[in-house]
């Protein structure tokens, strides 16, 4: 793979772990319910990161698929999903059930073999 396209992959990975990373964090359950649960999160900058982060992921992701097939991209891109549930782990301590470990490792031997170009 061409070193744009790698550089592009991995701004999409990041861009979209730190995200959904800003969106958990600002939506803290202490924050109230209903409309006023909204108008809370709407005064956090984390949502505003987040935002920022999906905006800046989607020009990447034009970027990137602009240079790759299609198929190829899609199945690249999934490993967003290892990301996130690791960074989750790391972060807000959320837990890896074993089944979940299980479909992490499968998700990322997926991509591997997409990415040695199998």
């Amino acid at each position: 793979m061409p070193a744009t396209v790698v550089l592009l992959w991995l701004a999409n990975i990041v861009l979209d772990t730190f995200g959904q990373l800003s969106f958990k964090a600002a939506a803290a359950p202490a924050l109230g319910v209903g409309l006023a649960r909204w108008k809370a999160m709407a005064h956090k900058p984390w949502i505003w990161i987040g935002v920022g982060c999906y905006i800046g992921e989607f020009l990447v992701w034009l970027a990137f698929l602009s240079l790759v097939p299609l198929s190829e991209g899609v199945l690249l891109g999934s490993i967003n999903i290892v990301a996130v549930m690791v960074a989750g782990r790391i972060f807000f301590a959320e837990k890896f059930s074993p089944l979940r470990t299980v479909g992490i490792l499968l998700v990322a031997s997926g991509v591997a073999v997409v990415g040695l170009g199998g």
